[in-house]
């Protein structure tokens, strides 16, 4: 991918366009190598970026993508929410398969914590929820992964209840801190109908030795990445999770708990906007949504278990299966427009082979009969919609052998074309296939 000129050196983020899944763990491991430092800024454990080195699969959780680049600085930052215990499993998971994590793995000391008892609330919520019937007779479960971001987000936010690392790392401060919020937690979980039992000295030891495991990754990131780019060296963004799933920007209230377009960077990281140059907006080559909420392009039929299948659509996180259906542009446009996308990265190209006819969906068809190219980040007028799909030629050959565009079938070039051309960007890069090789760049 071309950069145009620059004084100094470039700073990238990566994020995603659809409601996540597209593969930006790949884009991600792929751009690491161009970039010195990679910066995870938002979401937490719920997120699952897959990476795979020839025949080895990786599945990260906290730990940004660049990780396999050893001379790289990987940063978790403020913005994001880490369960401890899935931190340092992943840790020892990545050591014991022979990759390098120490001084090059950097935490932010002002990132809050996911505690047990925020995993029971998330999972006794969502219980009540999918007791609860809307007057179409459907439950209200938002459809979460249960991993506790929701409530941690919460207790951010309302700060009298919440852990940070810093409080993590400090054995009497995290005992203060579990003394004090411990009442409050266990009053909240008999509210909802849990279960769980809060034992107070269980949680002090257990979280102290996390603590101390993760203590030498601990730091003020904030300063760190200032002092990153004073130095000269680029960054690399990564998001979790996806635009559509913004909780202000995505499809209220079916999305997650912090702001995962671009838009949280700063938030997330301590650095201005200023300093993102490059936007590469992550695609599928159709679409798919994982959980509730409404998704317009939806094939609930065999095309969407044909993409399914054909996709390995089932989450890196959940294991649950996809929803899947056509791609929808005026989704993808809306997302690149909020994000400031530069350039484009389809993913899953080959998924699409073998299709006698595709569409893109272009437009939304409303109650009242208009149409419109504008979303609507709001589930429920957003579920009143019809799409309105352009209907292209499919192609029947098998694309996971190409390593250039130019060599691609003509009526998958065609697709690509349209999406450009309905999108106003250029397609930098095309996936057909996990493995890195399996890259196709634009020069």
């Amino acid at each position: 991918m071309a950069y145009p000129q620059h004084i100094g050196p470039r700073h990238t983020a990566v994020v995603g366009l659809q409601w996540g899944d597209e593969g930006k763990g790949k884009v991600v491991d792929l751009l690491a190598r161009r970039h010195d430092v990679i910066v995870r800024y938002n979401g937490g454990a719920n997120a699952g970026h897959t990476v795979v080195v020839g025949d080895q699969r990786y599945a990260l959780h906290l730990i940004p993508s660049g990780i396999f680049y050893g001379e790289k600085t990987c940063v978790i930052g403020n913005g994001v929410v880490i369960d401890p215990e899935t931190l340092v499993d992943e840790i020892d998971t990545l050591r014991s398969r022979g990759i390098e994590i120490g001084e090059n793995l950097r935490i932010s000391d002002r990132a809050h914590v996911v505690m047990p008892y925020h995993k029971a609330r998330d999972e006794a919520l969502e219980a009540l929820l999918a007791r609860s019937r809307d007057r179409t007779g459907a439950d209200r479960a938002i459809g979460t992964t249960k991993r506790g971001i929701g409530p941690a987000y919460a207790d951010k936010t309302s700060r009298a209840t919440a852990l940070r690392m810093a409080d993590l790392i400090d054995p009497r401060r995290l005992r203060r801190r579990i003394e004090a919020v411990s009442p409050i937690q266990s009053a909240i979980l008999a509210a909802l109908g849990a279960e769980h039992i809060i034992d107070t000295e269980e949680l002090l030891q257990r979280f102290t030795a996390l603590g101390d495991r993760l203590a030498p990754h601990v730091t003020d990131t904030t300063y760190l990445l200032h002092d990153e780019i004073a130095a000269g060296r680029s960054l690399l963004f990564e998001g979790a999770n996806a635009s559509l799933l913004d909780v202000d920007h995505g499809t209220y209230p079916y999305v997650t708990s912090s702001n995962c377009s671009t838009l949280g960077i700063p938030a997330g990281t301590g650095l201005p906007l200023t300093h993102v140059h490059e936007v590469v907006g992550i695609m599928k080559a159709y679409s798919t949504r994982v959980g509730a909420g409404p998704f317009p392009t939806e094939q609930d039929n065999p095309i969407g278990d044909r993409i399914r299948d054909r996709g390995r659509e089932y989450g890196t996180t959940t294991g649950r299966p996809r929803r899947c259906g056509w791609l929808d542009l005026v989704a993808v446009r809306y997302s690149a427009m909020i994000c400031g996308v530069t350039t484009l990265a389809c993913m899953l190209l080959d998924v699409m082979s073998g299709f006698d006819e595709v569409q893109l969906c272009t437009h939304y068809r409303l109650p009242d009969g208009t149409l419109t190219d504008r979303f609507i980040p709001d589930a429920e007028r957003l579920g009143r919609v019809v799409p309105v799909c352009e209907t292209l030629p499919g192609w029947a050959e098998e694309t996971t052998k190409i390593r250039n565009r130019a060599d691609l079938p003509p009526n998958a070039r065609g697709y690509l074309a349209r999406i450009e051309e309905i999108l106003g960007l250029p397609i930098g890069m095309i996936s057909v296939g996990p493995e890195r090789s399996q890259t196709l760049t634009r020069v």
